[in-house]
C-alpha cells in the first residue's frame, strides 16, 4: 500500500465495508484489520442501508488494535424518519445517525430518480419526528450526521440541532457535488459542536483532483481547522483502501500549505470529540 503520509493515531468517521448491497472493497473485519496496520485509532462503518455498530463491536473484538464504531442511515430500509429505529441503534451503541442519503429526495432528484424523503412537510414545516430524532441524540449524547438533504434542508436541521441542545453535529461532505454547499453558507452555520467532513473520494472522483484538492483547502482555510474533519469516504471496490486514501489525502493538504498541527486537528482531535473518545 502507497502510504504517502504517516496516519498513526489518525481516525477515518466515513468507511463502507461489506456485507452491502453495493461492491464493497473488503468485509468488516479485513477494513479494520487494514486500519491496525496502518495504525489508526478509530474508524466508523456506515453503510446506506442496515446498522453497522453492532457489526463493528464484532470486528473490534475479531481484530483488536483499532476501535471500531458503527451507526445508522435513516434511508427507507430502516423506516426513513424512523424514532424508533435510532432508538435501537442508540442502544446498539451506535455513534453517529446519518439523515438520509440516497434515499433523501434531493440526492435522487439530482440522479435522476423520483420521491424520497425530506425533513420538510408539504407545508414547509419540520416534520415532527426530527424532533423526535434529534431529542434522542442530544439525550444520548451522540453526533448526527445530515446526509445528502438539500442545501436548504440541512441549513434547517442543523440550526434546529444547536437549539435543541445538540453538541456533536456533522456536516456530510458538503463538497461533493449533489450537496455543493456555498462556503459563505458553511462560515454561517459553523459554530461550537458543528463540523463539515472533508471527504477524499470526492477528490478522488473529481476529473480535476487537484483543483478538487486546492477547493477543500480554501473552504478549510474559510470555515476553520477547528470546524473540520478529514474523512475518506471510502471502501468501494476498485478505490484505495481507506487508511491508503486518508494517507494521500492528509498529504494532500499538507502540500497546499496547512500543517501537521492542522491535520492533528482534523485527523485526530476533532473525530475523537465526535466519537465521545
Amino acid at each position: 500500500m502507497d502510504i504517502t503520509f504517516d496516519v498513526v493515531g489518525l481516525i477515518d468517521l466515513h468507511v463502507h465495508s461489506a456485507p452491502d448491497l453495493q461492491p464493497r472493497l473488503a468485509d468488516d473485519v479485513d477494513v479494520a484489520r487494514a486500519a491496525t496496520i496502518a495504525g489508526l485509532r478509530a474508524i466508523l462503518l456506515k453503510s446506506h442501508d442496515t446498522l453497522t455498530a453492532d457489526r463493528a463491536a464484532i470486528a473490534e473484538k475479531v481484530v483488536g488494535g483499532v476501535r471500531v464504531f458503527g451507526g445508522l442511515v435513516l434511508n427507507e430500509a430502516v423506516g426513513g424518519l424512523n424514532p424508533r429505529a435510532v432508538e435501537v441503534a442508540l442502544q446498539m451503541g451506535a455513534r453517529e445517525i446519518w439523515f438520509p442519503t440516497l434515499d433523501a429526495a434531493n440526492h435522487r432528484r439530482l440522479h435522476g430518480q423520483t420521491g424520497g424523503i425530506t425533513i420538510l412537510a408539504e407545508d414547509g414545516r419540520v416534520r415532527p419526528a426530527v424532533y423526535q430524532i434529534l431529542d434522542l441524540l442530544r439525550d444520548a449524547d451522540v453526533a448526527l450526521g445530515t446526509g445528502h438533504l438539500a442545501i436548504g434542508e440541512t441549513a434547517v436541521l442543523v440550526r434546529l440541532a444547536r437549539e435543541r441542545g445538540l453538541r456533536r453535529i456533522v456536516v456530510t461532505h458538503p463538497e461533493a457535488p449533489f450537496i455543493a454547499m456555498p462556503v459563505a453558507l458553511q462560515e454561517e452555520l459553523r459554530g461550537e459542536g458543528v463540523f463539515f467532513e472533508r471527504c477524499y473520494l470526492n477528490i478522488l472522483a473529481s476529473p480535476d483532483s487537484e483543483a478538487a484538492l486546492a477547493e477543500v483547502a480554501a473552504q478549510i482555510r474559510r470555515v476553520g481547522v477547528g470546524s473540520t474533519v478529514l474523512a475518506t469516504d471510502l471502501g468501494q471496490a476498485g478505490n484505495p483502501p481507506p487508511p491508503e486514501g486518508l494517507s494521500r489525502f492528509v498529504g494532500g493538504l499538507l502540500r497546499t500549505g496547512l500543517n501537521e498541527r492542522d491535520i492533528r486537528v482534523m485527523a485526530a482531535e476533532n473525530p475523537a470529540y465526535l466519537l465521545g473518545l
